[in-house]
């Protein structure tokens, strides 16, 4: 009997390390396509998230309009629960959300009407005038050449490499490219349509998931204490919670003082009698979303639009977006944002740089709040193993240290180069 329970245990032992074996070749296997096949899993990946548009866009608009809603179903509980018998929690919710998703499609008509026409002008007024700015910057150009010989030799070299390569493209490229530019715009409009309706229908999902929100919130804990031991479930609920902090206090956050911002800049803008007032304070309002490389994104080519109306408005529109970059970072964002992510200004900045490079505008926009996730679960781990050992958790407590006692856990600390700082350095946290 003995024999037979040593001859099983050792069958179990071995399948675990065959299963482990497996596992660690299948994943490398895995790795290695992953890697050298890159662009195959992001086409695939593109594909999958395709399909899915618009229960993400659906999903995406019901977490922005939730804190909206829950506002205003507050407000309604308020005025109800007094007047009602009954438990007035459905009709709150049918109305707070009659009230979001009229104001939403309000406010995107109010914007619809002032910003498309107004728009449209500036870019007819852009198309209208931009040919005589060319002749404007050509006469400047030719007057250059004359008063400099050297200079005109210079630029009657370039300009003749230039006719003879645009002769050839005339001859050779453009048919291809005309085919080519008629079959993207095919696709352009045919994908314009498809995200109408992918958004229509995220719509209307969002509209259910707001609906019963708390039956999926429900499933979703059933599921991780079903799946996970209690006490494991638990740290996991909690760190979602904190991980919704962060990506709603970011978002909603940045999308105010993107409004702030794009309204500042139509305000002074109309004062110092600047051209091209709602495109600029749009591009500067939207591109502001974008944290840290936003407003130079948007400042760029509005300065250039400008610049080749009057090159002294381009000036002034440079000093206006400094100063209000400025006030934005110093006063109107901390006092929006606060510190809803916890990080310094490099791993922003390195967040911004990873997540544009691999998502693009998406990854630009929600890199910060994910890497915030990223870097509270790492800092949760530390603290967790360093309590576990018996060792402080601020990271300033290990400035100055040498080394550590294994033993008494007592450190010993580097000779003192700045006694004055020490002070300071005690209350610095992570």
């Amino acid at each position: 009997m003995e024999e037979k329970n040593e001859n099983r245990n050792f069958w179990k032992i071995w399948i675990r390390y065959a299963l482990l074996a497996f596992m660690v070749v299948a994943g490398s296997i895995l790795l290695f396509f992953m890697i050298f096949r890159i662009d195959s899993l992001k086409s695939a990946i593109g594909g999958f998230l395709t399909i899915l548009q618009p229960i993400i866009i659906g999903v995406s608009l019901a977490y922005l309009l939730n804190p909206v809603m829950n506002y205003f179903e507050e407000l309604f509980l308020k005025f109800f629960q007094p007047r009602m018998k009954k438990n007035p929690g459905k009709l709150c919710r049918a109305l707070s959300m009659f009230v979001v998703y009229i104001l939403l499609f309000t406010g995107f008509f109010i914007l619809g009407n002032m910003i498309i026409p107004e728009l449209y002008k500036n870019i007819v007024n852009l198309a209208n005038t931009l040919p005589g700015q060319l002749t404007d910057l050509s006469d400047k150009i030719i007057s250059m050449m004359n008063e400099n010989s050297n200079l005109s030799n210079v630029i009657n070299t370039l300009l003749e490499k230039g006719t003879d390569y645009f002769n050839t493209w005339l001859k050779t490229d453009l048919l291809s490219q005309a085919n080519k530019m008629m079959s993207s715009v095919t696709i352009g409009v045919i994908g314009v349509f498809k995200l109408l309706l992918n958004v229509f229908i995220g719509l209307i999902i969002s509209i259910y998931l707001l609906m019963g929100k708390e039956t999926f919130v429900g499933q979703l804990k059933k599921a991780t204490y079903a799946v996970l031991p209690a006490k494991k479930a638990n740290v996991f609920l909690e760190v979602m919670r904190k991980s919704n902090e962060i990506f709603i206090g970011f978002l909603s956050g940045k999308i105010v003082d993107s409004i702030i911002i794009g309204i500042i800049c139509f305000i002074v803008m109309s004062i110092m009698k600047l051209p091209y007032i709602v495109l600029v304070s749009v591009i500067v309002g939207i591109t502001n979303i974008i944290p840290f490389f936003g407003p130079y994104i948007g400042a760029v080519p509005s300065i250039i639009l400008i610049t080749l109306v009057n090159p002294i408005q381009g000036l002034s529109f440079l000093i206006m977006i400094i100063v209000l970059q400025q006030i934005d970072g110093n006063i109107i964002g901390p006092h929006i944002l606060g510190d809803s992510t916890g990080l310094s200004p490099f791993w922003i900045v390195f967040s911004i740089l990873v997540g544009g490079g691999i998502f693009g505008f998406l990854g630009m926009l929600l890199g910060v709040p994910a890497f915030a996730v990223i870097y509270y679960l790492i800092q949760r781990i530390l603290a967790y193993f360093l309590k576990k050992k018996e060792l402080p958790v601020p990271s300033m407590d290990y400035l100055k240290v040498e080394y550590i006692d294994e033993d008494t856990k007592k450190a010993t600390y580097l000779k003192k180069e700045n006694p004055e700082n020490d002070e300071a350095l005690k209350d610095k946290k992570e």
